[in-house]
């Protein structure tokens, strides 16, 4: 596979690299202190929305959506090092309005949406205007087995009622958050992958309650957030179904593919920022009278995370190219491989960082607690590594069922 550049990318990527060193690295501990300053940290910051015009103006708007019109115009294999380079970063990925949940929330309204719900929400989700929440995981039940979803989503005549509690609906905390895909049952008798259906609740309907915000190792993510929400008999118009009762399942395998590709770019992006950082540490910081980059043990960290990186990008980008070239379907077992791969990867990577700058490698002086537990989530996020790491186990097994059957 030929994984060179267009120069199209290369140019969006001097671009991007550009606009982080001169507004996204100088501005993260500016935008946590400002948080801090405001009345409540559920409020957006005034410099993010002036980065975010910064990025338009500049053309480094909507770079994901591949093959659409909407997008920058790039394929997956054109977008993963672009979204590389946001990974850096936990604050470039919005800059850019190419953060999640947003983009696959997105990628499902312009994929699967009508025309008057592509207008009503994917257009200000476009445009930055809005933001919006993915609900699907419950408290009550195993969620990495998305048939197990018990909320339900019940036809009404003209409209369709919502019951159901949720959690981990990331981006719910954000005030700009105006709308929820949310995933439920409505059909129980239906076959075990037909029964569910994706609907658009927004959040100041009736009967929407946000209970609480959830933090991730004590990170509250603001204003961001990850929300528990009670959706009780919650109404909303028959025309907010997306594609047709019994297809929610297949959304959410479209949806998580492409989102996959961008969390595990982004981790790689998260990883070689660590790296860089760990050999600057070890060279200039000295223990027992030399430089910590003499001690051999810090020469393998660094051989071992560039050998770690670069075995995760190739899998990354082939993935990508596989999804570009035949689809997300026939490239399952990649998705599933890189998804194993970049989060444990990124945490070798990050850990050994932390490692090197000691007990400042903890504090919030550096970001690299924030990255650590940002990674940890991705092992979870998208489905544990146990779920793909079984998916990839079944592929592997059919290939060689069918190998026999021939003999």
């Amino acid at each position: 596979m030929n994984f060179s550049y267009s120069q199209k990318v290369i140019q969006l990527q001097e671009k991007l690299t550009t606009f982080m060193e001169e507004h996204v690295y100088p501005n993260e501990a500016r935008i946590e202190e400002s948080l801090n300053e405001q009345s409540t940290r559920w409020s957006i910051p005034p410099l993010m929305e002036e980065l975010k015009e910064k990025a338009k103006q500049q053309g480094l708007w909507n770079l994901f959506l591949p093959h659409s019109e909407l997008g920058a115009g790039l394929t997956n294999v054109e977008y993963a090092p672009l979204c590389e380079i946001m990974g850096r970063s936990m604050i470039a990925p919005e800059i850019f309005n190419c953060n999640a949940p947003d983009t696959g929330n997105m990628e499902v309204l312009e994929r699967y949406g009508t025309p008057q719900q592509k207008e009503e929400w994917l257009m200000p989700l476009l445009r930055g205007e809005i933001r919006s929440c993915f609900s699907m995981t419950e408290p009550d039940v195993a969620s990495s087995d998305a048939t197990n979803i018990q909320a339900s989503i019940v036809r009404d005549g003209d409209e369709y009622v919502i019951n159901g509690r949720k959690w981990w609906s990331s981006g719910a905390g954000d005030p700009r958050c105006k709308i929820a895909i949310v995933m439920g049952k409505t059909d129980s008798s239906a076959p075990r992958h037909e029964q569910q259906a994706m609907i658009l609740v927004p959040l100041d309907t009736q009967g929407v309650t946000i209970e609480r915000m959830l933090p991730v190792f004590g990170y509250d993510h603001a204003p961001h957030g990850h929300a528990e929400i009670t959706y009780d008999n919650v109404r909303v118009p028959a025309s907010n179904i997306i594609w047709d009762e019994g297809k929610g399942f297949a959304i959410a395998q479209g949806r998580l593919g492409p989102g996959r590709i961008h969390h595990c770019m982004r981790l790689i992006g998260s990883a070689e920022r660590a790296l860089e950082e760990l050999c600057k540490r070890v060279q200039k910081r000295v223990a027992f009278g030399k430089p910590l980059s003499k001690q051999g043990v810090v020469l393998e960290w660094i051989a071992d995370s560039r050998i770690e990186i670069e075995q995760a990008r190739l899998l990354t980008l082939k993935a990508a190219a596989m999804m570009d070239t035949v689809g997300n379907k026939e490239a399952k077992a990649e998705i599933a491989m890189i998804k194993v791969v970049a989060p444990n990867m990124a945490l070798r990577v990050l850990d050994r960082v932390i490692q090197a700058f000691g007990a400042a490698g903890m504090s919030e002086d550096v970001p690299f607690a924030a990255h650590w537990a940002n990674a940890r989530t991705l092992r979870l996020a998208d489905g544990p590594d146990e779920v793909h790491r079984a998916q990839i186990a079944r592929l592997e097994l059919k290939k060689h069922d069918v190998q026999l059957q021939r003999v």
